[in-house]
């Protein structure tokens, strides 16, 4: 059975739009395939160094499009940006960089999409195939480039892929033989413009599925496109194994994973192993460590407020200093600020201080506008007494003071460890996290 489509479609000239990680990637693969490459960025910043193309950085020229016969685009360039409305016009095809990594690698592929948890079951996922001993690779949206796998990955491993909205735009071939969906709530509605609209771009994941595949959805949901087999979970199923991983929607997670991997066909022994002593990825419930018995828990990548909903249901009965902010996504923040019990503080940081502030504080919660990271970790410590938890879960992209999520919580890693007073002891002796982004 065939579930990718080969390369008989590429081009002899391709151009590659957005030169970050996966830009990188997209670029390489295709010059692998003897495809002539134009990369193009608008940052005329960007280290360019090392790329086999012709790369032209700045503003944009339609004049790259002289024979290219197909664009591919990184996540972060949306759909209406220049150089892929320019292609649209003129007839050449675009295509994501999942979408050509699909046509490139002859893999079965296990995929993850859903609004929070699918960095997690995508990394436990590959924890639970290598504790039964199933080859795989991890890629996608966890932070390695799909088309990085072309010309490395044995074609016999599963691939096992996280896939945002934005990777799902221009996705016409992915035929996963087992598709999972965590959950789906509003996120990223300032670039999907409705929930609408975002939900029936998660859903397409499913729409080219048969019947010897399968569809691992959250009990009760409603129907998706395609024809796979329907396999539920919920948090409260019969695991093989309680996971170590902290947190009800964690347990959720762990059961969208488990039945994913008993449809691969691992044995439950080999789940229970994995469920038993994954610790959670980064920058997720991270606990970075405790000083004078002050829990600090980097949750850096919730990056919606459903997400920052968990982390704060994770630690209940602590009182919680919580720091939010950044560049918002076009959500409200009532149901978020009405999580908050008597006693919790937020300080409010970036681009969506002032919105968080106001839904904050008319739900009665103390909030201090602290503007930037190291300023809301230094008054969050310094209000914290023994047996609270300093919580970084901004509900908030990161790209108005930061690169990414992964940078604000290395950031924040760092103002923690140099808080007066921190030392070796300080520190957990493993990293304890979850996902949810």
């Amino acid at each position: 059975m065939t579930y990718a489509s080969g390369v008989d479609a590429l081009p002899a000239r391709a151009l590659v739009v957005g030169l970050a990680r996966t830009g990188r990637a997209a670029t390489a693969a295709l010059r692998s395939r003897s495809v002539e490459v134009v990369a193009y960025d608008a940052d005329t910043a960007l280290d360019a160094a090392g790329l086999d193309a012709s790369v032209h950085l700045g503003a944009w020229d339609d004049a790259l499009l002289e024979g290219v016969g197909l664009l591919v685009k990184s996540p972060g360039v949306p759909a209406e940006a220049e150089p892929v409305a320019a292609a649209r016009a003129r007839g050449v095809p675009v295509v994501s960089e999942i979408e050509l990594g699909v046509r490139l690698l002859p893999n079965p592929f296990l995929a993850v999409t859903g609004t929070n948890g699918k960095t997690t079951t995508t990394a436990l996922l590959g924890a639970i195939l290598e504790a039964g001993a199933v080859p795989a690779e991890v890629a996608g949206n966890i932070g390695r480039a799909l088309t990085s796998l072309v010309g490395h990955a044995s074609p016999d491993a599963w691939v096992v892929c996280e896939v945002s909205s934005f990777q799902l735009e221009d996705v016409s071939t992915l035929r996963p033989r087992i598709a999972v969906l965590t959950n789906l709530e509003p996120d990223h509605l300032d670039r999907h413009g409705t929930f609408e609209r975002y939900a029936a771009i998660k859903l397409t994941l499913f729409e080219r599925q048969q019947e010897d595949d399968v569809a691992v959805l959250p009990r009760g949901f409603g129907p998706v496109p395609g024809t796979g087999r329907r396999v539920e979970f919920a948090a409260d199923d019969p695991l093989p194994a309680e996971p170590r991983i902290r947190g009800e929607h964690n347990r959720a997670n762990a059961a969208a994973a488990t039945a994913a991997a008993r449809a691969v066909g691992v044995p439950d022994e080999a789940i229970a192993r994995a469920l038993a002593s994954f610790p959670g990825v980064e920058h997720r419930i991270e606990e970075v460590g405790e000083l004078d018995g002050v829990l600090f828990v980097n949750d850096s990548k919730a990056t919606n407020a459903a997400a920052a909903l968990r982390a704060l249901a994770s630690f209940d009965g602590r009182r919680k200093h919580v720091i939010l902010g950044g560049r918002g996504k076009a959500e409200p923040y009532d149901g978020l600020a009405a999580a908050f019990v008597p006693g919790d503080r937020a300080y409010v940081i970036g681009e969506a201080s002032g919105a968080l502030g106001a839904s904050l504080g008319a739900a009665g919660v103390p909030v201090e506008q602290a503007g930037t990271l190291d300023r809301a970790v230094a008054l969050a410590a310094a209000a914290a007494a023994a047996g609270d938890v300093v919580l970084l879960s901004p509900a908030c992209a990161s790209f108005d003071q930061f690169t990414s999520f992964e940078h604000r919580g290395e950031e924040f890693r760092r103002l923690v460890q140099k808080l007066p007073g921190w030392g070796p002891n300080a520190l957990p002796t493993e990293v304890s996290s979850s996902s949810g982004s």
